[in-house]
């Protein structure tokens, strides 16, 4: 396993999506990327409804520093984007990353269907 898909504790970010950024497969990004089950918790909070750091950060057992890393993470393998809300960065997924890894999982089941 890579650094990126190894157990982290809360405060603990990992960033490293070395191997997976070189594959050039966006697909594999996003899945390295929702490796972490904090990663995963934002995610489903900013598929929910979009959302700022700040808010993020009430819900969850991490620190907004934290939840800042996290949210880097998730931008690097195109599964949110931000936008400014004045003076703060409003998070929402981003359809490119998302579409990459239905792709991708589209593809690994149709290689795994029965005969």
């Amino acid at each position: 396993m890579t650094d990126a898909l190894e157990k982290t504790s809360p405060e603990s970010v990992s960033t490293d999506l070395r191997l997976e950024m070189t594959n050039g497969d966006l697909g594999i990004r996003g899945l390295a990327a929702l490796g972490d089950a904090t990663r995963r918790m934002i995610f489903e909070k900013i598929a929910a409804r979009p959302t700022t750091v700040g808010e993020l950060a009430r819900g969850l057992p991490v620190s907004r520093s934290a939840v800042s890393q996290h949210l880097r993470v998730l931008k690097l393998a195109h599964l949110v984007i931000d936008q400014p809300d004045g003076a703060r960065r409003v998070y929402r997924l981003d359809p490119r990353g998302i579409s990459a890894l239905r792709a991708w999982l589209d593809a690994a089941a149709g290689r795994a269907a029965l005969p």
